[in-house]
């Protein structure tokens, strides 16, 4: 169930045929998801609620194709790995992972050890890989370490170029969002012929945000779905310290101070949701771009001495900010409206977004569908 399931729709702006971020020519996307277990917490045995999402850029080899790419942070409390490499280089060298907070380390070496298999062992290469996080301890046994390595290579196994899962999946399994069960979300933007026809895509983890400041489409969904309707799973004080890690991606040609400020933008998306970027939340955006794919002049036997690229000009940048913000909020929106109730450690339950009072809701304030 996604958001235009619902007959919510965001904004004006097309959707790709995915609405994904999977509609971005080559981009594919992995989960595994880690459900055992219930009751008491015992750490190291669960309840275990988590798991690994990977996005990979590139068709064929994950390593060997660096791409454009920026970064934005809205608030810092978080990680996101390999992003000095990023800002250094003004490139992306690597799939992008995401996990819980102490799942981060054993994920990232994970990925380093696939970037050894997948350029030969015998072949010495630094790794600095990007692997992000969010914070599922309310219903997970975040200190048991349940992510393992295996776990991130099935992830790469299942990666599809098609509709991605959301909701209670990957690295989203465990998380909440604006007191409701959040979790993983897309959504994809399909620019005007006359505005280059480029698609932009994002994919989030949602794990932020307070109940009354929720808001979808303009609706203040939040205020009209309290926590003494839908009890929220944690106390305010905790709910304020969640955090959201978002991945956009285009096929537009843009250079890397060009994905710096599509990055930025996504972080409009989140304020219309009604994240505020709290001092404890870790809100961390990257953006990648595949419309310069073989870039030269990355490997020691590349001969060129300069390379040609490809630039969007500046003054038609705008559109691409609008999608991004448009396929933002739809993202969070279909990882609220995908995501089931759950109930974790201690009895710990983020309930769902129950669907039909969001239909009553949305309606209550504007047509459906409108």
């Amino acid at each position: 169930m996604r958001a235009r399931d619902l007959g919510i729709v965001i904004g004006t702006l097309p959707a790709g045929p995915n609405n994904a971020i999977t509609d971005v020519d080559g981009v594919s996307v992995g989960h595994t998801t880690l459900i055992e277990g219930d009751g008491p917490l015992q750490v190291g045995r669960g309840p275990v609620r988590t798991g690994v999402t990977v996005v990979v850029p590139n068709p064929g080899s994950m390593w060997k194709q660096p791409l454009f790419a920026g970064s934005h942070r809205l608030n810092g409390n978080g990680e996101l790995t390999g992003l000095e490499w990023v800002r250094e280089s003004g490139t992306l060298t690597s799939p992008i992972a995401i996990t819980n907070t102490h799942s981060l380390g054993v994920v990232r070496d994970a990925l380093v050890s696939a970037e050894i298999g997948d350029r030969g062992s015998n072949t010495v290469y630094w790794s600095l890989p990007v692997v992000g996080e969010t914070w599922d301890g309310t219903l997970n046994d975040i200190n048991g370490m349940h992510v393992k390595p295996q776990h991130v290579f099935e992830a790469f196994e299942s990666a599809s170029t098609g509709p991605v899962a959301e909701g209670n999946v990957g690295g989203g399994t465990g998380m909440i969002c604006h007191d409701f069960k959040g979790g993983i979300g897309t959504s994809s933007r399909v620019l005007a012929p006359e505005a280059g026809g480029y698609t932009v895509g994002v994919l989030v983890q949602s794990n932020y945000g307070v109940r009354e400041r929720l808001s979808i489409a303009g609706v203040p969904v939040g205020r009209e779905i309290p926590v003494e309707e839908i009890p929220a799973p944690e106390e305010p004080s905790i709910s304020e310290a969640g955090s959201i890690i978002i991945v956009a991606a285009t096929d537009a040609p843009l250079l890397p101070h060009q994905c710096e400020a599509l990055a930025q933008r996504a972080g409009l998306g989140v304020a219309r949701m009604g994240g505020a970027g709290g001092h404890s939340s870790g809100d961390l955006f990257i953006a990648f771009a595949v419309g310069n794919r073989g870039l030269i002049g990355y490997k020691e036997d590349d001969p060129e001495l300069t390379t040609s690229i490809r630039m969007l000009a500046n003054r038609h940048l705008t559109p691409l900010f609008e999608a991004v913000i448009e396929a933002t909020e739809e993202a969070i929106t279909n990882a609220l409206v995908a995501a089931e109730t759950m109930v974790g450690r201690d009895g710990a339950t983020a309930h769902a977004l129950p669907h039909d009072r969001l239909v009553e809701v949305m309606a209550k304030y504007r047509p459906v569908g409108g």
